[in-house]
């Protein structure tokens, strides 16, 4: 599956890059609209980062969220923020069909397990790291923890998906780090959704190689917002592997 991704910050729809607030660039002023644009396009789930949220440990653009909500039928998954269980009761209770937990699963492992067992298929972990190690707190901060040694913490809990970024290559168009994603997910029962430097159809064509068939997808940022990567095309590239598969 192809997540388009949407990034919020301060109330609008931004790209970053590796992660750097003073590299913003802002693509859309109504993320709602932009939501729509992708549900239109025929995507099937919706990936939500509220940006401020991370760097702030709490929700921070929750109208912004609630208006995509209010706008979309798609399934959406949603970071950022997300460090204690009312948030996550918060966001389900609220229409969001999947949290994702970043900070939260360094800092407090317990905290994961146990939502993962009180929502079943509604929990994911964000592993995003930055020479190896797991960042924390919008990637501000960096644990001593490796993607492999904190995915496993979680390999029994009932985690929905492991999403890993690869923070050195987010935002750049520079290709997805798929050597690094598959064989996390070559030691993982969890799946996994690669993320971070998505730039184009050959990225898609390589997510459907036979190394890679244990991923359950990707996320697309800049690509689709700059036109680098055709939205018809690479779903329709997906649809046919599913068909043959």
């Amino acid at each position: 599956m192809l997540f388009p991704a949407i990034d919020l910050k301060d109330g609008v729809c931004v790209r970053l890059q590796q992660g750097d607030r003073t590299r913003a660039t802002v693509f859309n002023r109504d993320p709602a609209a932009q939501a729509h644009v992708f549900e239109a396009q025929g995507f099937e789930y919706l990936h939500l980062v509220d940006l401020d949220g991370a760097f702030a440990g709490k929700p921070m653009n929750a109208r912004a969220v609630e208006r995509i909500l209010e706008t979309i039928s798609l399934p959406v998954q949603l970071g950022g923020g997300i460090r204690d269980m009312a948030t996550i009761e918060a966001w389900l209770g609220n229409g969001v069909t999947r949290v994702i937990i970043g900070t939260a699963a360094v800092r407090d492992p317990a905290l994961v397990k146990d939502a993962a067992r009180r929502f079943p298929d509604q929990v994911a972990v964000g592993l995003d790291t930055r020479d190896g190690k797991v960042a924390v707190e919008g990637w501000a901060a960096t644990s001593e923890l490796t993607a492999l040694e904190l995915a496993k913490r979680f390999e029994d809990a009932g985690v929905a998906a492991i999403i890993y970024t690869d923070i050195a290559r987010d935002g750049l168009l520079a290709g997805l780090n798929l050597d690094a994603t598959i064989a996390l997910s070559d030691a993982l029962s969890i799946p996994v959704i690669a993320s971070g430097g998505l730039a184009s159809l050959d990225d898609v064509k390589a997510l459907l190689e036979p190394r890679a068939r244990k991923l359950a997808g990707a996320i697309a940022g800049r690509a689709l917002y700059d036109g680098r990567l055709d939205a018809a095309a690479a779903l329709a590239m997906l649809r046919t592997a599913r068909l043959t598969a």
